[in-house]
């Protein structure tokens, strides 16, 4: 998802988000998102673009599918989000695969399970996260089960086209249907910490400084403001 003139402003500003700033937003709103044990491997920590989700299963020896075949299918910008159902024990990403999505302009890879031949997407400069590195191969162990469809990143159901953010810190996911909302939230509550920041290094107690800007409640769920 490349910054594009014709972009909404909430979007272009968006991209400057931690991925803290929007699990704080969708924690506002009640949303999962936070995927718990994903973390960067290789390449830039650095992920913002929407799910081309691929889901993994077991080799079915009666009938043998691929493992990367997938990669033609991705568009620019767009974030490959393998489940592989958080195996350990075999890879679903490798060094072919990074360096032809570097190519390719792919937006970055996010596995649930591990990678394989970090050190050359490190050396194409592709993002790339997951649970862990790997060497064994996931061929003839599983294949593709499922493009486009519903898939698990750590705890978080991902759609396809739901927008994938990453950073040093981890991996979120927002809704598709709820992107303006959560970003938008999000761009709020920075200004307000930063109203806070200033204050307190103005000289303003950090506890007054909370308090006269709410701080306690920016990232309380709506749901429990309004009961």
């Amino acid at each position: 998802m490349t910054s594009d003139v014709n972009e909404p402003q909430w979007l272009s500003q968006a991209r400057s988000l931690s991925t803290a700033e929007v699990s704080d937003a969708l924690d506002f709103f009640n949303l999962p998102g936070s995927a718990l044990g994903i973390r960067p491997v290789a390449g830039p920590a650095q992920i913002f673009g929407q799910a081309f989700t691929v889901r993994f299963a077991a080799i079915d020896h009666s009938q043998p599918g691929t493992v990367g075949d997938f990669i033609d299918r991705l568009e620019p910008d767009s974030v490959a989000v393998m489940d592989n159902g958080g195996r350990l024990d075999c890879t679903v990403w490798g060094g072919i695969l990074s360096q032809l999505a570097a190519q390719k302009r792919i937006g970055g890879t996010v596995v649930n399970g591990v990678c394989r031949d970090t050190a050359e997407a490190d050396e194409a400069g592709y993002p790339l996260y997951a649970c862990g590195q790997f060497m064994r191969t996931g061929k003839d162990r599983v294949q593709v089960e499922a493009y486009e469809q519903p898939v698990m990143l750590g705890d978080v159901r991902v759609c396809q086209g739901d927008l994938v953010i990453g950073d040093a810190d981890g991996v979120v996911v927002v809704p598709r249907l709820r992107m303006q909302e959560v970003l938008t939230k999000a761009l709020e509550t920075r200004v307000v910490e930063a109203q806070i920041l200033d204050a307190a290094l103005a000289g303003m107690p950090l506890a007054e400084a909370r308090k006269k800007y709410g701080y306690h409640t920016l990232q309380r769920s709506a749901t429990t403001l309004t009961a």
